[in-house]
């Protein structure tokens, strides 16, 4: 049997862990950035004219929210492009409803701070327009947030891109998506911890 890929798009580097669900695969990068060596340069946009039914699964952590609205769907179409049919995309991005909810709940100003990381105090703004730090101390405009999710427009944003089955999961101010171009089999749902049917 060969090993599982998973193609982590926009991870910037292989030193940074993936999630545990990913133990066993065989770690390929997408990034636009050459700095970290990635397998793949390219954007996501453009996977679609890469090889098609490649990857066993995609893993895009706060890469999406960086994509105007109108350039979603050309990304999660790479995703689908360059996934095997039985193949599934884990997809994590700032909850801002969540967010609106806390910054109400506590009459947070935009520039008042939201949490401490291990990089520093992220602001309220920081989780809806990007990480200023980091915009400004590269100077690139791709890191700023130009879309927004909700867990209920993550849905139907999958669904409309094609994902036949898709999983919510809210926490930690993120949404995170296990979207599926099929139903995954009973062994797949166990490993990921899924309903048994649904």
């Amino acid at each position: 049997m060969t090993q599982p890929k998973v193609l982590n798009v926009g991870g910037n580097s292989k030193a940074i862990a993936l999630p545990p669900i990913f133990d066993g695969y065989e770690h390929l990068l997408l990034d636009i950035d050459p700095t970290g060596k990635p397998d793949l340069l390219c954007d996501a946009r453009e996977l679609t004219s890469t090889p098609a039914a490649q990857y066993d699964a995609v893993y895009c952590s706060h890469n999406l929210e960086h994509y105007f609205r109108h350039d979603v769907p050309r990304g999660l179409a790479g995703f689908i492009h360059v996934l095997k049919p039985q193949g599934f995309a884990f997809i994590r991005v700032p909850d801002i409803q969540e967010v609106m909810r806390i910054a109400v709940e506590r009459r947070l100003e935009p520039d008042d701070v939201l949490y401490q990381s291990a990089s520093g105090p992220i602001q309220v703004l920081d989780v809806l327009y990007g990480w200023g730090a980091q915009i400004a101390r590269s100077g690139v405009d791709f890191f700023a947030h130009k879309t927004g999710f909700s867990p209920a427009l993550m849905n139907k944003t999958l669904r409309a891109a094609g994902f036949a089955n898709v999983y919510i999961a809210t926490g930690n101010l993120e949404v995170g998506a296990l979207a599926f171009l099929q139903p995954p089999d009973a062994a797949t749902r166990q490993k990921l911890g899924l309903p048994a049917s649904g």
